[in-house]
């Protein structure tokens, strides 16, 4: 019994030693955490440890010879990963980018899927093959992109700006292909037209009735859970949306991934977005790399063993074909050139994707399993030359192409929506909001209070639910560009843990925060808030001031008495002192030159 249950756990334990041990080596070595699971997955590969064994019999052990559980695992991962980028999407963001969205991001999709079908044609495909096999490699790795771009502080230029648009646009387009490919693989149950029509109408209705039920139920849910102030509930709740509506649209027929992405672009308009994607982005993490790591699994390593040439050439052609596609469209689309050498290396290598559509089609039997293996090979090797390419891409725009004059006039898709976070929207924080609104500058409000927040929407102002001292909901809502963030919360103790966490996350960002007394602001001070405001002792200078200027003393002077005694407070409460550690600063500086 012992041994049985050892060997039901194996596979998990393998993932979370993938997770916990392997992986972060790889990230180490700067290799992303999406071809980490998949390096992993290929060192467990069978066709690997069967060398191995033989030098190592212990090695045996890691082979998974049950690899159930963990198919389901990367399906789930493929599924939070569509929920998650419908929960990015907005009718307002693809309004911004909507020329090189839908332009340039459609175009690269057409052409692409075109030229590599016909490609894929003339090797002997079948015409449903050929449809299957380009769309799937004319799509871009979204996670490994948008990884690199984002560690590299890099998604605002115009490189990044292209990619984005062109891998918002694939995400877009994989909802179709995966309806297309299950036409496809039903043409046998009768006429192509009819079945084409049947299949249509029972997706439109699958969908219209997702989109009419989640409409009205699941804001209503949220906001029912959200009031009981339980994070574990809130994380149940959503976990039941993102692979409820994805067993509901398989029910139907379409896949789990579509459903999900239906419930992210219904919940991306609403209050709770900004919560849900902080909650859902571990498991998305964990998850997909269990995607990659079964992907690495499954590659047949005997195929490149056999044919490795014929593989490598076929592969370095796809990326080749891929990269001029790009760079011409990008040029057509007065895209600088430094851009689009480097937009095109970037996404010239195929994406997860295609693992997924490839996958789809296998499993309804109308590709060939041997020309599938040898695909996902391609895949998987053009994948993970994308950190190559990326700085290959850095040193060839640096010597073929001249820097811009100027950056493109398109807005960046990760431009920061706010200057100034408000934590907590109660009354203080309700007026602080006005009072940003009044002049224009742009912010963001959280509360944990969901029957508040959905109130103050109702009003027009920007509220989120979320918790405040959560570092990955702030960073969703623009942390890492804000300038400042007021602390508002009447409960000193989350006061404190807000300001800890943010000034954790980021030693420059101005914490603005409410103090209760005194003895509350110094220890704000000391956790290196930039200013702390005690409630009593300004509630105490506005009467003094009322009381000067009803004696008598001109309202300019008794302005100055007021701010000579908040300067001298501040001092005594132990505010550092701004000026003078600029001031020092600035001649260490200049002693230095």
């Amino acid at each position: 019994m012992a041994a049985e249950t050892l060997s039901h756990y194996r596979e998990f334990l393998i993932v979370l030693a993938a997770a916990g041990l392997i992986v972060p080596l790889f990230i180490r070595l700067g290799i992303s955490s999406v071809l980490g699971f998949l390096i992993a997955g290929l060192l467990l590969n069978p066709d690997v440890l069967d060398r191995i064994r033989p030098i190592f019999p212990a090695i045996g052990w890691l082979g998974l010879s049950e690899r159930g559980e963990i198919a389901s695992l990367g399906e789930l991962g493929v599924v939070f990963l569509l929920f998650l980028i419908g929960l990015e999407l907005s009718f307002e963001r693809l309004m911004t980018m909507k020329h090189l969205v839908f332009g340039l991001g459609g175009a690269q999709v057409v052409l692409t899927s075109m030229v590599l079908g016909a490609a894929a044609y003339a090797m002997g495909f079948s015409g449903a093959e050929s449809a299957v096999v380009g769309t799937a490699l004319s799509l871009s790795s979204t996670a490994i992109v948008i990884q690199l771009l984002s560690e590299a502080k890099r998604l605002g230029s115009q490189t990044g700006r292209t990619s984005f648009a062109v891998l918002l646009m694939q995400d877009l387009a994989v909802i179709p292909i995966l309806l297309m490919v299950s036409i496809l693989g039903h043409e046998d149950q009768g006429p192509v037209l009819q079945g084409l029509l049947l299949a249509i109408g029972q997706a439109a209705l699958a969908i219209v009735a997702i989109v009419g039920i989640g409409r009205y139920a699941l804001r209503p849910l949220l906001r029912l859970v959200a009031g009981t102030n339980s994070p574990d509930l809130f994380l149940a709740a959503t976990l039941l949306i993102a692979v409820g509506t994805g067993v509901a649209a398989m029910a139907f027929g379409l896949s789990m991934a579509l459903g999900a992405f239906i419930a992210g672009l219904m919940l991306a308009e609403t209050e709770y977005r900004r919560a849900i994607e902080a909650i859902i982005e571990p498991f998305k993490g964990l998850l997909l790399g269990a995607f990659f790591l079964l992907v690495g699994l499954g590659l047949d390593l005997r195929g490149l063993a056999v044919a490795p040439v014929r593989i490598i050439a076929i592969a370095i052609a796809l990326v080749a074909i891929k990269a001029v596609i790009v760079y011409a469209l990008a040029r057509a689309f007065k895209v600088n050139r430094r851009a689009a050498l480097e937009s095109a290396l970037l996404l010239a290598p195929c994406g997860e994707f295609a693992f997924v559509i490839i996958g789809q089609a296998l499993g309804l039997g109308f590709l060939d399993r041997a020309e599938s293996r040898e695909s996902l090979l391609m895949v998987a090797l053009t994948m993970m030359a994308i950190p190559l390419l990326a700085r290959f891409g850095n040193i060839a725009i640096r010597k073929l192409a001249p820097a811009p004059v100027a950056p493109g006039a398109e807005p960046p898709p990760d431009n920061p929506e706010a200057k100034v976070i408000i934590a907590g929207f109660g009354r203080v924080g309700h007026l602080i909001g006005s009072m940003l609104q009044e002049h224009k500058i742009p912010y963001i409000a959280s509360d944990t209070d969901a029957a508040l927040v959905a109130a103050e929407r109702r009003k027009g102002y920007p509220v989120y639910y979320g918790d405040a001292t959560n570092t990955e909901f702030l960073r969703k809502c623009g942390l890492d560009q804000a300038a400042a963030i007021a602390v508002t919360m009447d409960n000193p103790a989350r006061v404190d843990d807000v300001a800890k966490s943010v000034r954790a996350a980021r030693a420059d960002i101005k914490i603005i925060a409410r103090a209760r007394d005194d003895r509350h602001a110094k220890r704000l001070y000391e956790v290196g808030i930039t200013e702390a405001v005690p409630e009593a002792f300004e509630a105490a200078l506005q009467l003094g001031e009322a009381i000067l200027v009803e004696a008598g003393v001109p309202v300019g002077f008794a302005i100055a008495a007021i701010h000579e005694k908040r300067d001298a407070h501040r001092k005594e409460l132990g505010r550092p002192n701004r000026r003078a550690e600029a001031a020092a600063l600035r001649r260490r500086r200049k002693n230095t030159v």
